[in-house]
């Protein structure tokens, strides 16, 4: 026999013994007999091999094996009140963890949805992935993240999603760009011009070929990245236009840092989702945080943006 085969409600009434060095106390908390907790206690030290407590005159104390095995059961039985409340915690949705995945554009809008849902609900930690739309629907696929914030998935079969708000896409330049502050620009007009585009895997990549392919233009691509704020820096630069997603430049617009062109057929407009792996069971702080994001992201994303708009109206703060 070993320790191992000692149960749950041994342990318990062996550190209580420990702890308080009266049987007759343990006896009461238990609702047993003090010659039932001496059975019990008796039953332990035929697992462990040693005995676990001494008569001292009057007093009980704890032998060395004694300390050794409290000092073991404290930490099985504190991990195992730990288990129960993580497991109550996710039950009443107010503690838990949510493991997001973010393609790059949603690091832009999703920490003020984020912010807002562990406002309401401060026990639940929140870890954010982010990638590209690939390597996010990938990781959603293969149940790396518990959710994603994205743009359409590209596996239905294994990804489920839901839409939850308007996505638009624009062309910016430098304020001091030749085209800056012209109306109705056909994608003709922009033959002249240098464009800055993501990475190949990229939402905003394929959204970008399609689009000039839908319109007969070839682009002159005189620079690639797989980061927007590279790429807001390089069009703020000066060295060439981009589309981009309007979510990720609302600051720089309301500044004067960009200016958005007013080209015929923009803005794109896509939508944001969030999405699953679809043989996953969403835990109950999951399916919060989806209907969270499902019911009250479009109206979290318009605060951002009238904010935003404030800052550039004149004499007004956000």
């Amino acid at each position: 026999m070993t320790i191992q085969h000692a149960t749950l409600r041994q342990l318990q009434i062996f550190a209580a013994a420990a702890r308080t060095l009266s049987f007759a106390r343990v006896a009461e908390q238990f609702g047993l007999t003090p010659g039932a907790v001496s059975f019990q206690i008796k039953q332990v030290e035929g697992h462990c091999g040693f005995p676990l407590f001494e008569r001292v005159g009057r007093r009980v104390v704890l032998t060395e094996a004694g300390h050794d095995l409290l000092e073991h059961a404290a930490l099985i039985l504190q991990a195992l009140e730990d288990a129960d409340r993580r497991m109550q915690a996710l039950k009443d949705v107010t503690g838990g963890n949510v493991a997001i995945g973010l393609v790059s554009t949603a690091k832009y809008i999703a920490p003020h949805i984020v912010s807002r849902f562990q406002a309401e609900r401060p026990g639940v930690s929140i870890h954010l992935q982010d990638g590209n739309r690939r390597e996010v629907n990938e990781a959603v696929a293969r149940g790396e993240v518990d959710l994603a914030i994205m743009g359409h998935p590209l596996d239905e079969t294994q990804v489920v999603a839901q839409a939850f708000a308007r996505h638009p896409s624009v062309l910016v330049c430098n304020p001091a760009h030749p085209l800056a502050g012209q109306h109705g620009l056909r994608l003709s007009d922009l033959a002249g011009c240098s464009f800055i585009a993501r990475e190949e895997g990229a939402g905003t990549r394929a959204l970008t070929d399609r689009f000039f392919q839908a319109g007969g233009f070839t682009p002159r691509v005189v620079m690639t990245s797989s980061s927007n704020e590279t790429i807001k820096q390089a069009v703020m630069a000066g060295i060439g236009v981009a589309l981009i997603s309007r979510h990720t430049i609302g600051l720089e617009l309301a500044l004067g840092l960009l200016r958005e062109l007013d080209v015929e057929g923009l803005p794109l407009m896509r939508s944001w989702y969030v999405a699953h792996r679809r043989s996953l069971p969403l835990l109950p702080v999951h399916a919060q945080l989806w209907r969270y994001v499902a019911e009250r992201g479009q109206g979290i994303i318009d605060a951002i943006e009238a904010r935003y708009r404030a800052l550039g109206e004149p004499g007004r703060s956000p």
